[in-house]
C-alpha cells in the first residue's frame, strides 16, 4: 500500500494530498456483504484516511478537520490534538478558511465565470440539487478556460462546505465534472475534482499549502498539463465580492 503524500506536518497538524478512492472513515467491503461472508469468515475492513494515517505516522490521535468525497483528491487537514481540531473547526465554520479546487469538464458551461448560489436539498440515490432560494445557501465562485479542445478547466472557490457543493454547482451550469456519473458527467478513469490549495489563518500564524494535481490520465495529457502549469496563484484571481451577510465572521 502506497504511503499517503504528506504536504505539511508539525506538532499540531498534518496536511496530506489525499489520493482518490480513499474514504474518510473505515468501512466493510461491499463484496463481503454481498457474499454474506463465508462461515467463520471475517469481513474485510477497508481503512479510511484517518486509520491509514495513524498507521503510517505511528500515532494514536488524529482528528479530521474537514471532509473530501472519496473520489476527490487533494489537500486534507487533520489535527493531532483536540484543541487544534477545535480551532480549525471554528475557522471552517466561520468561513475564514480559503479553499480552492480544480476541476475538468468535457461540457461547455453556460457561463465562463461567476458565482453560483442557492440552498441545497437532498434527493434519492445520494444526489443533491440546487434550489433558487438562499436562506442558507451553498456559495461557489469559479473561473474557467480551455484545458484542451472539448475540455474546460475550472478554478473553483467554495465559500461554504456543503456535501457535493462543487459537483452540484458545476452541474447547474451545464458542466458536470468529468468522471462524475452521479451528476451526469462522462465516464472517466477518475472524478476530476481536486482540492488544490488551502489557507488557514491559525493563531500560530497563517499556513498555505498547495497539493499537486497529478493523478489521472486526462490531467497528464500534454494540452491539459499546459493549462495546469499556466495557472496563476489562486488568490490572485479577481474573485467577486460577496453580499455582506455572507462575508466571513470576524
Amino acid at each position: 500500500m502506497q504511503p499517503i503524500p504528506v504536504l505539511f506536518e508539525n506538532t499540531d497538524l498534518i496536511i496530506v494530498n489525499k489520493p482518490i478512492g480513499i474514504a474518510m472513515h473505515d468501512a466493510i467491503s461491499e463484496a463481503d456483504v454481498r457474499e454474506d461472508i463465508a462461515e467463520n469468515g471475517e469481513p474485510e475492513k477497508i481503512d479510511g484516511i484517518v486509520t491509514r494515517l495513524k498507521k503510517q505516522l505511528a500515532v494514536t490521535e488524529l482528528h479530521l478537520c474537514h471532509r473530501l468525497d472519496t473520489g476527490t483528491s487533494g489537500c486534507l487537514c487533520l489535527a493531532k490534538n483536540a484543541a487544534v481540531a477545535g480551532e480549525i473547526g471554528e475557522l471552517f465554520s466561520s468561513r475564514r478558511v480559503s479553499k480552492y479546487y480544480l476541476a475538468l469538464s468535457d461540457h461547455k458551461p453556460k457561463k465562463k465565470q461567476g458565482t453560483i448560489m442557492g440552498d441545497m436539498k437532498n434527493r434519492r440515490g445520494g444526489q443533491r440539487i440546487l434550489l433558487k432560494t438562499s436562506e442558507n445557501p451553498a456559495i461557489t465562485q469559479f473561473f474557467s478556460s480551455a484545458a484542451k479542445p472539448g475540455t474546460r478547466g475550472f478554478i473553483v472557490k467554495p465559500h461554504s462546505g456543503k456535501t457535493h457543493q462543487i459537483r452540484v454547482a458545476l452541474k447547474s451550469i451545464g458542466a458536470p465534472i468529468l468522471g462524475d456519473t452521479l451528476y451526469g458527467g462522462e465516464t472517466s478513469d477518475r472524478l476530476y475534482l481536486h482540492a488544490w490549495h488551502l489557507r488557514l489563518p491559525l493563531s500560530s500564524g497563517e499556513l498555505s499549502v498547495t497539493a499537486p494535481f497529478d493523478t489521472g490520465e486526462v490531467i497528464n495529457e500534454a494540452d491539459v498539463q499546459t493549462w495546469y502549469n499556466g495557472l496563476n496563484a489562486p488568490e490572485t484571481y479577481p474573485w467577486p465580492s460577496l453580499p455582506a451577510r455572507f462575508l466571513p465572521a470576524c
